[in-house]
């Protein structure tokens, strides 16, 4: 397997780990784009305290650059996005604009992009982008990441001993064709043995959108509340059940089975159980990324969780009450976050 150039972009704690990762694998060449940490990281490099991979002090990729108009010198396989999904402060064309700009496509072939970001529907504005340079049907690989780690400093990341990443292709307009075709299966083989040789977990997915469904439980069940209470995940193993119920209520709506393929039943119990196993081991420290966004005063994924699961509810005729009352209570918080009335720490 050649090596091939993949661009990331976003250097915080999960992009430094996921560049870790692909280095590692000594598959990729990893140009990573550092953009408010770039000073630090450049003449420091970073630090990686891993219960997993171990101590990497002053790592740095391949390549490191300021920005996406620097990085677009040149072509490549594979485009990792590992910002935070934040839509109604930039929309993900705008990060990407320089690759997505008429000289770059005319001199290179589009990538295959991949974003390692939460929530639902975050594949829409990069795919009309790409989809109007008129190459041909954009490549996109959606992805569900569970990892414990932190940017405890601009050039410092925190990881535990666990990361995991389920990929798969993005298929727009469309969350039931469950088969992925021989090309699909061929990028997603390719990108994913870059992540397995370099030490990660990684399943692929025959259909991407169930499995981010899913995870958006966790993330109305746990992060929500915690970023609403300032409290982590330990602090509170009496969840109100039925917020999960009416995700489950919205997924049959949208057409997915009851079974392990689908969203199952028993995805509320196993959510809050596997949660309540992990958080109460005392070792873990790792907070919800929502929850430290909010302490910092940075803007959090509430469009993308919380706004996506009400906009889908109303279009399918599914009362979520609950899920609005985070969904309007957690918006205050965005609001006075990019009112500037709460400051960034870090």
């Amino acid at each position: 397997m050649s090596t091939k150039d993949v661009l990331l972009v976003g250097l915080g704690a999960v992009g430094t780990i996921y560049a870790y990762i692909l280095q590692r694998s000594k598959l990729a060449r990893v140009t990573a784009v550092a953009r408010s940490n770039y000073d630090i990281v450049n003449a420091k490099g970073m630090n990686i305290r891993s219960k997993k991979y171990g101590t990497q002090e002053s790592w740095k990729p391949y390549r490191l650059v300021s920005s996406v108009v620097e990085a677009a010198d040149r072509p490549y396989s594979y485009v990792v996005l590992t910002t935070k999904a934040i839509p109604e402060v930039i929309k993900t064309s705008r990060i990407l604009e320089p690759l997505l700009s008429g000289p770059y496509s005319e001199r290179h072939p589009q990538p295959t992009y991949v974003l390692l970001q939460n929530g639902l529907g975050v594949e829409k504005d990069l795919y009309h982008s790409v989809k109007a340079l008129n190459q041909g049907e954009p490549k996109i690989i959606s992805t569900v990441v569970w990892i414990g780690t932190n940017l405890v400093e601009k050039n410092v990341v925190e990881h535990t001993d666990f990361d995991r990443i389920t990929i798969g292709m993005y298929r727009h307009g469309d969350h039931l064709t469950t088969t992925n075709s021989p090309e699909e299966e061929a990028i997603l083989t390719d990108f994913g043995t870059m992540l397995e040789t370099g030490g990660s977990e990684v399943i692929i997915a025959p259909e991407i959108q169930r499995k981010k469904f899913a995870k958006t439980f966790w993330n109305i069940a746990f992060s929500s509340f915690s970023t609403l209470t300032g409290s982590p995940p330990t602090a509170m193993f009496r969840p109100p059940p039925k917020r999960a119920n009416q995700m489950i209520t919205l997924g049959r709506a949208l057409g997915y089975p009851d079974n392990e393929d689908g969203l199952p039943s028993s995805l509320v119990d196993s959510t809050i159980s596997r949660t309540a196993e992990l958080h109460r081991d005392p070792a873990h420290t790792a907070l919800p990324s929502m929850l430290l966004d909010a302490q910092n005063g940075l803007p959090i994924e509430v469009e993308v969780i919380l706004g996506e699961v009400v906009r889908m509810a109303k279009e399918t005729g599914v009362d979520v009450p609950r899920i609005e009352t985070l969904y309007a209570l957690l918006a205050i918080i965005q609001n006075q976050t990019l009112g500037g009335f709460r400051q960034p720490k870090l």
